[in-house]
């Protein structure tokens, strides 16, 4: 694990683990616990972007969120702006009745938008841990016209495993595996927890591992890009690797897509802002991604292209 004792690698060891990486060879606990002790960040970032880059070459992909913080007027009338590929419910779980009200009252004004809301951890607690309520309460959120459960926080989840293949059977997959508030043991621990989680169900199809809501003190960049450059090199079965355009700021995501990202989550959906069209939201991930060096590809949530 990072700091439990590794020195600091040298070039060597780096380009031979590198090599690996480029040759698609498994790599060990040792090849890992080396990677998340070295200090020589900008050698991390270029391994993990080759990494990225053989997987999806320049692409990085975008998706723009309305969020609902409420719920709408009762008779669910209403829109969404038209440029939002995905309507979020921002509300805990508290109960189903609470949550398929609010989930019929969003897909009233999403239109034909795909609907996603709760924390599968929200589900899991107010069901005591059971399984099979939480899946009859999925059931009940699918008819209602839920698309997807937003995240999954890997760090909250006491059963993470038999709570995604729920939601799996239940058609309600979880958009994102996310993290929390982190954990003591480091970025590599809930890496290793993702790495198990994904081969025991198959169903994480994207990682976003900086903190959404860090304990203590704020984490600073260089562990964020180096939890993104880990998670991209030691997850090569997870196929995305995400940032939060709003949560993490433009500048933390430029970076994040140049240490292994390949997907930012959560852009502003509304095309004019006071500042000008220029400044808009869209305009404004397109050019800090084609800055990067990539090509900005906005997509849907089921991870189809939009023209």
């Amino acid at each position: 694990m990072c700091g439990t004792g590794f020195e600091d690698m040298s070039t060597a060891g780096l380009d031979d683990i590198a090599a690996k990486v480029a040759e698609g060879h498994a790599l060990t606990e040792a090849d890992a616990e080396a990677l998340a002790s070295t200090f020589d960040i900008v050698s991390l970032g270029m391994v993990a972007d080759d990494a990225r880059r053989a997987r999806h070459a320049t692409r990085t992909t975008f998706l723009r969120v309305a969020h609902l913080l409420a719920a709408p007027a009762p008779d669910g009338r209403g829109s969404s702006p038209r440029s939002a590929r995905e309507v979020r419910v921002d509300a805990p779980f508290v109960d189903i009745e609470h949550a398929r009200a609010a989930v019929r009252s969003a897909v009233g004004t999403a239109g034909p938008v795909p609907v996603s809301g709760f924390s599968l951890a929200d589900l899991e607690h107010a069901a005591a841990g059971n399984v099979e309520r939480v899946r009859t309460w999925m059931d009940d959120l699918r008819d209602a016209g839920l698309g997807f459960i937003d995240e999954a926080p890997i760090d909250v989840l006491t059963e993470p495993a038999p709570m995604m293949r729920a939601a799996e059977a239940s058609g309600v997959p979880v958009a994102r595996v996310t993290v929390h508030a982190g954990y003591p043991g480091g970025p590599l621990s809930l890496i290793r927890l993702v790495s198990s989680l994904h081969a025991s169900t198959n169903a994480v199809r994207v990682f976003a591992p900086i903190p959404r809501h860090p304990a203590g003190e704020p984490t600073t960049g260089y562990e964020d890009v180096k939890a993104i450059a880990l998670a991209r090199i030691l997850l090569p079965a997870v196929p995305h690797i995400q940032a939060d355009w709003t949560l993490h700021g433009p500048k933390l995501a430029q970076v994040a897509i140049t240490f292994g990202a390949d997907d930012m989550d959560n852009v502003s959906p509304l095309d004019e802002v006071a500042e000008g069209r220029r400044r808009a939201p869209l305009e404004e991930i397109r050019r800090n991604i084609r800055a990067a060096g990539f090509e900005a590809i906005e997509r849907d949530p089921h991870f189809s292209f939009v023209a």
